[in-house]
């Protein structure tokens, strides 16, 4: 469907963040005539962190003089290369540690009170949403409950609807607890799914682009590879699929085909 555009949203980074968190479907698009537009929510550069903030790059060997931001904005840069993004976008806002999220915990408790940074996430969501006119919007369901997900999710839902919004399984939670649940305010959208054709190779070879964190996520490159692989698998029955919640929008490229389980429709894009 040449001249549209899927735009991809990502929460933030504890990585790694575009390859891995978004959807197969991203990598696809390219090779069918889509312009794919990345847009990363919280990447904002933070000089001389502390405490738990400063605690998630040390923790995986990084020195505390490092700008640890400008190094996995850098590792975002070669993944959508890889992935054939064409635009790549981030919002600049500071992610969870940043904002008085002080351990690991936390990032999967309760929103914090004061913590609105869902509003200035909206206005600039929406300001890229009214250039881009996208046809299709995908994003994440909050699978593992991390607040910066949840508000991602807060975000979109207080906007108009964007066409063709729809809620992929935000991984490596959706590998590391299959039984994890949607954000309960996205848990009742139908469910769809799309075959994988060949964007799965290119989501694992990006995904090894973020160095800084496959071996605190994954334990290595090869390992990423095989997790990502199966779970592919597995979303489909044996055949690579993608799961969603929402619906696509009319017009999706090539036709509508089964994805390998019963009840969810795949769009082959």
């Amino acid at each position: 469907m040449a001249g549209a555009t899927v735009g991809g949203s990502v929460p933030h980074g504890v990585n790694p963040r575009a390859a891995v968190r978004t959807s197969s479907m991203t990598a696809d698009t390219p090779s069918q005539g889509w312009r794919t537009v990345l847009a990363t929510a919280f990447t904002r550069s933070v000089h001389s962190p502390t405490g738990f903030a400063l605690e998630c790059q040390t923790s995986k060997g990084l020195p505390a003089s490092l700008d640890y931001m400008a190094l996995r904005r850098d590792e975002d840069r070669v993944a959508a290369t890889l992935l054939g993004v064409h635009d790549l976008h981030w919002l600049d806002l500071p992610e969870a540690p940043h904002r008085g999220y002080h351990d690991a915990p936390a990032l999967f408790g309760p929103v914090l009170d004061g913590d609105e940074v869902w509003r200035p996430l909206a206005a600039r969501v929406q300001a890229l949403l009214d250039d881009l006119q996208p046809t299709l919007v995908l994003a994440p369901q909050g699978l593992g409950s991390h607040v910066d997900h949840r508000q991602m999710i807060t975000a979109l839902l207080t906007l108009p609807r964007p066409p063709g919004l729809t809620f992929y399984r935000d991984t490596p939670y959706a590998i590391r607890n299959q039984s994890a649940l949607p954000d309960v305010r996205v848990a009742g959208l139908p469910p769809c799914a799309a075959a994988i054709r060949s964007g799965l190779d290119r989501k694992v070879a990006a995904s090894c682009a973020y160095a800084s964190q496959i071996g605190y996520q994954f334990g290595g490159p090869v390992p990423l590879g095989q997790a990502l692989r199966a779970f592919a698998k597995d979303e489909g029955g044996g055949a690579p699929a993608e799961r969603f919640l929402g619906s696509f929008p009319n017009g999706l490229p090539d036709s509508v085909a089964p994805a390998g389980r019963a009840g969810h429709q795949a769009a082959i894009i």
